[in-house]
Formats: C-alpha cells, sequence, structure tokens
C-alpha cells in the first residue's frame, strides 16, 4: 500500500501547484490534535485555506474535522448551468483505509471522504438536504461522499480522477452509490460548518480499521469532463493540501 500512496503522491503533485506549507505544531488553541498548517498568506480562497486537518474516533463514530483560515462553507462554484464541465469544490480527507472499509472492490485504489458543493447536479437522490420535498435539485448544498481516487493521464499529466465503472462491468458498490458511473458513495451523513470549522460524523461496523489509519487533508476543486464521458470526474486544481506532499502524516485519535 506504501508503494500504491507513493504513486498517487507523484500524480497528485504533478498535476497540481500549490505552495509547500509546513505542518506546525499549535498548544493551546481550540483545533487540538492532528495536523497543523500554517496559515496562507493572502490566500485567494480563504474559505479553503487549511490550517487544521484531523479525524477522533468515539464509540462507533469517526469525526472528520477541517479548519480553514476564512469561513468555511462560504465560497461555492458558481452554476453553469449544465452539467458538462461544472465544477465541485471540496474538502478531502484522504486515508490509507481500504475502500473495502465502506463497500468498494478491496485495493481500487486510494479511498477519501468528501463534502462537496455543486449547483450544476446533484448525486444525493436518496436525501432531501434542502428540505424541499425534492431530493433531486440539492447539489449546491453541501454533503459527503466516499470516493475511491486513481491517477488518470486523461485528466492532465499524473492528474487524479474519481475512478470510472466502464461499460458492462460490474463492480462491487455500497448500498448507498447514487448510480453514477464511477466509484463515488452517498451515504448521506450531514456535514456541520461553524465559523472556520466543518465537521462530519460518520458511523462505521468496525471502529478499529479506522482507530489504525492515516489521512491527510486537501481541498480541490474538480470538473465534470466536457464530454460527460470517461473520465467523469478530474481533480483540476489543489487549493491546498494539508501536510504540503500528501503523505497521509495524520493519525487517528481515539
Amino acid at each position: 500500500m506504501r508503494q500504491h500512496f507513493t504513486l498517487a503522491t507523484l500524480a497528485f503533485m504533478a498535476a497540481t501547484a500549490f505552495t509547500i506549507n509546513t505542518p506546525v505544531r499549535a498548544h493551546g488553541d481550540r483545533h487540538p490534535g492532528g495536523l497543523h498548517t500554517q496559515a496562507t498568506k493572502h490566500a485567494a480562497k480563504p474559505a479553503f485555506d487549511i490550517v487544521h486537518t484531523r479525524i477522533t474516533t468515539e464509540g462507533n463514530i469517526a469525526t472528520f474535522h477541517m479548519a480553514v483560515s476564512g469561513r468555511a462553507g462560504v465560497t461555492r462554484p458558481t452554476p453553469s448551468g449544465k452539467l458538462a464541465g461544472s465544477q465541485v469544490f471540496s474538502y478531502v480527507w484522504p486515508t490509507s483505509l481500504d475502500p473495502s472499509t465502506v463497500g468498494f472492490d478491496a485495493k481500487s485504489g486510494i479511498l477519501a471522504f468528501a463534502v462537496t458543493s455543486h449547483p450544476d447536479f446533484d448525486d444525493t437522490p436518496l436525501f432531501d438536504e434542502s428540505g424541499d420535498g425534492q431530493a433531486t435539485n440539492d447539489g449546491h448544498v453541501w454533503h459527503s461522499h466516499w470516493v475511491v481516487l486513481q491517477p488518470d493521464e486523461a485528466c492532465g499529466k499524473g492528474a487524479l480522477k474519481v475512478v470510472d465503472i466502464p461499460d458492462g462491468t460490474k463492480p462491487k458498490l455500497p448500498k448507498t452509490w447514487p448510480g453514477l458511473p464511477i466509484l463515488i458513495d452517498s451515504p448521506g451523513w450531514s456535514p456541520r460548518f461553524s465559523r472556520d470549522t466543518v465537521e462530519v460524523r460518520v458511523p462505521f461496523d468496525d471502529i478499529g480499521v479506522v482507530q489504525v489509519a492515516s489521512f491527510d487533508g486537501v481541498t480541490a476543486a474538480l470538473r465534470v469532463n466536457a464530454s460527460v464521458h470517461n473520465p467523469l470526474l478530474c481533480v483540476v486544481n489543489v487549493f491546498k493540501v494539508a501536510s504540503g506532499d500528501l503523505s497521509l502524516p495524520g493519525k487517528v485519535q481515539p
């Protein structure tokens, strides 16, 4: 697995340009533990300028936490009015967890938990996040996903994508897979935003596998392919990586 993550790290860095931020230890602040990163001076998108990333567990619940230098969740993609070429903004926790942990095939890529917003399409057909009685018009509302990532040159040199499901194949999928031809899950765990932080509480059948996992923090923009075809969803712009090099140095705290 370590070799797999090294490949992904090189792919991620080759595909995007970002400032290397040396993690720093902070004591006595309101974001203890986890990965601390210096705020980026004059950050273009302070809502995605990561300063702290953490995963903690209590009972069978893992809490995914991220803090930024600005106000979390205030910045969303501008609607384009069409699916092709539309943007997705995201807060992401890449992990060392095997994708089989949440219902995908084993060793199918990098399992990441993500909180996303994308006003041009809805990928949570089982849930009505806006509470308006319709479950298919909520893409703009911040919501959660599990995604499986792999490098794909079709997205750009060394770029990452959400893994596509080729026609005629039947990979193992979670029960809350939203029907898109990619390895994505829409489990319905609601993110909570408060000032500079976003948190999501996620239950697990086996919390032990989470407690020994490692993680990182990433904020990024993804884009739907202009042809709405394989690759469907590519990572096109990384705003910030908590570790600076996607080495997954974070350790889950009990």
